[in-house]
């Protein structure tokens, strides 16, 4: 298997670990953290488990279609939290970032 096969998914988990962690972040500063506990909770998991995608697909992985589908599912869970709150413009570029990284993921678990 060549990287090329894995670039998209790749970027688009690069993508999410970023936006998630920022998300999280940004989540610990607003007026009230409780209000935001499962989101930082479900951030914190995502870009855990995008960076070790990232590193199963970089070393080309034997698992890495369990891994991609596990990564898809977290990144949705995500993502669905965020949506919870789009008037905060940083969970709507996780959602985002999360949506697309599950798409990718997907693709990857299907094909390989």
């Amino acid at each position: 298997m060549k990287n090329h096969k894995f670039e998209s998914c790749l970027l688009a988990c690069s993508a999410s670990a970023i936006a998630s962690l920022r998300c999280a972040s940004a989540d610990l500063k607003e007026s009230d953290v409780q209000l935001l506990a499962r989101c930082i909770k479900l951030n914190n998991e995502c870009a855990a488990f995008c960076l070790s995608t990232l590193e199963a697909l970089a070393r080309e992985s034997e698992s890495i279609k369990q891994i991609c589908k596990l990564c898809a599912e977290i990144c949705t869970a995500c993502a669905v939290e965020c949506e919870k709150h789009l008037h905060m413009d940083h969970c709507k570029i996780c959602a985002e970032a999360c949506r697309a990284c599950a798409v990718e993921c997907t693709k990857m678990s299907k094909i390989l």
